[in-house]
């Protein structure tokens, strides 16, 4: 919680929101530069989610409906050319979050074509962490995911690309502490912010963070001194600051084009979190979006590049290894604290003895 005193609070209603980027909107205020500003913004859905929230409650919400944006604010004697200085002092999460991706013929996340179906996972926030499943909990480090100014461009425009003035930048490191910098395109600048995220990983690969409402206090001054082409940051405060070292485990991919490249890592780590600590494809992929990082490696050695895939090993459940049992059996090898119940039954297949089932139980 920021010390700093509020001069104008915007809270969460249908009348301070904009749901595109338009430079000819009317701003909802005002503010001089030098002012702190708290913001009240709704998640993604506005609101929809609770920790009941199926995924056949999923399918009938609009999809399509612009985000919730908290804005516009104009920044008084802020001038085109300019770059608008924004001081992130505190950010507040809610208790619910979700994570969803869709299905691969909608084409939205990295991995679309390995994903036909829908996936959700719904978070519970209140205990300071993401409960995630097996017992992982994500540290959480609350940011907006889109925060930006007016383009230049006349009309309406999307928000769901980013530009070179923010907007939809999913930058894990905005977090309270943050200074980010953005070009100013228009006049008064035309500031929005919104689309909360718990936590996210770098990439954002199933399309989604854990998505939740968040309240965030801002300071705005004018810098008339400085020039950029695009946002400029100085990173926030995040978990893992405070461990030291971090073991990861981490899966690369190599190909001449980036985009295959990074597909390639992060199917890589899919496939290695469902072989070797029993997540399920669906929620291995959402574990990688909200907690992985996807980071280039090399991007000179032509005509290939390198991209790999990281994810902290301490927040993963403990990894199977594998054993062999008389017959060439083969089963999960428990580790100290897990018990494994094994029952043997004849098998309707006349080829095969027996199965084999494992249950681990903690």
């Amino acid at each position: 919680m920021s010390n700093e005193s509020v001069d104008l609070t915007l809270p969460a209603s249908d009348a301070d929101f904009q749901r595109e980027w338009n430079n000819e909107l009317v701003p909802i205020a005002t503010v001089d530069s030098g002012s702190v500003v708290r913001f009240e913004c709704p998640d993604a859905r506005e609101g929809q989610f609770d920790l009941d929230t199926t995924l056949a409650e999923v399918k009938q919400m609009d999809h399509d409906r612009g985000m919730p944006l908290v804005g516009p604010l104009a920044i008084d004697g802020l001038e085109s050319g300019d770059v608008l200085e924004i001081e992130i002092l505190d950010v507040e999460y809610g208790d619910v979050g979700w994570t969803l991706f869709y299905p691969g013929k909608r084409g939205f996340g990295l991995l679309p074509e390995k994903f036909p179906d829908w996936g959700l996972h719904v978070w519970n926030l209140s205990t300071g962490v993401g409960e995630f499943v097996d017992g992982i909990e994500i540290p959480l480090a609350p940011f907006p995911g889109t925060i930006g100014l007016a383009p230049g461009e006349q009309g309406s425009l999307s928000t769901t690309p980013p530009r070179a003035v923010g907007g939809n930048i999913d930058t894990k490191y905005l977090t309270a502490g943050a200074t980010l910098y953005l070009p100013v395109a228009v006049d008064s600048g035309l500031f929005a912010v919104g689309d909360g995220h718990g936590t996210q990983g770098d990439g954002e690969v199933c399309g989604g963070a854990i998505e939740t409402a968040i309240d965030i206090t801002c300071r705005f001054e004018r810098r008339a001194d400085l020039s950029i082409e695009q946002p400029q940051f100085r990173p926030g405060t995040r978990p893992e600051q405070s461990k030291g070292p971090v073991s990861t485990y981490a899966t690369t991919g190599i190909a001449d084009d980036l985009m295959l490249a990074a597909t390639r890592a992060v199917s890589g780590m899919v496939e290695y979190l469902d072989e070797h600590h029993g997540l399920t494809r669906e929620k291995s992929y959402i574990l990688c979006s909200v907690a992985g990082d996807l980071k280039i490696n090399e991007i000179v050695d032509e005509p290939n590049y390198v991209v790999s895939f990281h994810i902290d090993e301490a927040v993963l459940p403990e990894a199977w290894s594998w054993v062999c049992l008389p017959g060439n059996l083969l089963v999960p090898r428990p580790s100290s604290n897990v018990i494994l119940w094994i029952t043997l039954r004849p098998s309707r297949d006349p080829k095969t003895t027996f199965w084999v089932v494992g249950s681990p139980q903690l």
